[in-house]
Formats: C-alpha cells, structure tokens, sequence
C-alpha cells in the first residue's frame, strides 16, 4: 500500500474546508515499531481568536499554543486531563490559529500494533474511536508537536471518498453559542465515530402537526 502525503497546499484552506476533507483520508505514522494507517471518520474544526472554544481564544499566545499561529500544515498536539494527548492539523494560513482536531479513524493497517499499544483486541471499535484514543494507538505524542504534515513519517494521505455529516461540536458547553456551532464532521457510516449526534429537538410547531393517535394504535 503506497501513501503520499498531501501537499501544503491543502492545509492552507479554510478550516472548515479542511476538517470536512479530511474525512476519508488516512492517517499515516511510520514509527520504528511499525506502520499504522487510519481512515479518519470524524474531525471538529476550531477557529480562533474569535472561536471560545478554541485554545487561541482572544489571540492567547503561549509556548503551547504557538504552532497554532505558524504557517499551515503542522501537528499542533497538546495533553489534556493530564492523561491523553490530542492530534490537530494547523490550517489556513500564518497568524489565523485556525486547527482541526482528529477525533476518531477507522483502522487501516497496523492494527494489531495499535491494539498492542491500547492493550486492547484489534477487533473493537474503542480502538481508535476518540481523540486521545487514536493518539494513543497511533503513538502520538508531545515529540510530535509542530511535526511537518507534508512529510513522513507523520502525515495526511489521500483516501477514499465518502458521506459526511455535520453536528456540533463535543464538551465545549462554556462556548455559549459557540457550542452550537456545527463544526464536527463525520462519517455516517463508520461504527469508529466518537459519539453519535442528537437528534435537533422538535418545534412546537412540527409536534402541533403531528397527526393525533387512534385508539387501538
């Protein structure tokens, strides 16, 4: 199985854009333990300064967040609840901390490598079906921070296409509005994906319409 990296040239997009490519594509770590490739099924974009939610939020600028304000096509990888680190890709273009955040991939090769690396069998989805559980699997860490996505041996490769849906993003609620945002892109069809969206409350209107029940069913 042959993977190129994609070119800077895709980063440096929107980062909505960004994050609804990426879905389809693999995921690519060439480590001394082995090769691990996934199919990203879900990603979230995250936009600052004006994004709450976002680690760049009201332009903060600190030795951790400082890949983010650099050119685009970078791993921006940060530790997080002190036990899990997550992967981003910097998009868009320098100064604009724009990120999207890898949230789930669906195993392609290694798995068995990454079952090892989870403790866990190759055969279920909570293999890599969560941010920190891909990092984890995939063996990404804080050395990879500021990493070079156009080239081995962490990288973006072509894959193929399929569905994707939207939802709001997850456990961002101090956001306010910015929580309501439906910046999380999935694939429908992939049992990898973190966790399934809920379903948009009925309006008053629409239940007003629905047809009252009969006796009997």
């Amino acid at each position: 199985m042959h993977h190129s990296p994609l070119p800077f040239d895709f980063y440096a997009r929107p980062v909505l854009r960004v994050a609804r490519d990426c879905i389809g594509k693999h995921l690519v770590h060439d480590t001394t333990e082995g090769l691990v490739v996934g199919r990203i099924v879900e990603t979230e974009a995250y936009r600052g300064p004006e994004d709450r939610a976002a680690h760049s939020h009201g332009g903060r600028r600190t030795a951790r967040t400082e890949v983010m304000f650099g050119p685009p096509g970078f791993a921006y990888v940060f530790f997080v609840y002190g036990m899990h680190f997550h992967v981003n890709l910097v998009t868009t273009a320098v100064d604009m901390p724009h990120a999207v955040l890898l949230r789930a991939v669906e195993p392609v090769l290694g798995a068995e490598l990454m079952a090892a690396r989870r403790g866990i069998s190759a055969s279920r989805r909570e293999l890599t079906n969560g941010p920190g559980k891909l990092c984890q699997a995939f063996a990404i860490d804080r050395s990879d921070n500021g990493a070079d996505l156009t080239r081995p041996p962490l990288y973006l490769s072509d894959g193929p296409s399929c569905r994707v849906a939207r939802a709001t993003r997850i456990g961002i609620d101090y956001a306010g509005v910015w929580a309501e945002r439906p910046w999380r892109f999935y694939d429908p069809a992939s049992a990898y994906v973190s966790k399934a969206p809920k379903p948009a409350p009925r309006s008053p209107l629409a239940r007003a319409r629905r047809p009252p029940l009969t006796r009997g069913g």
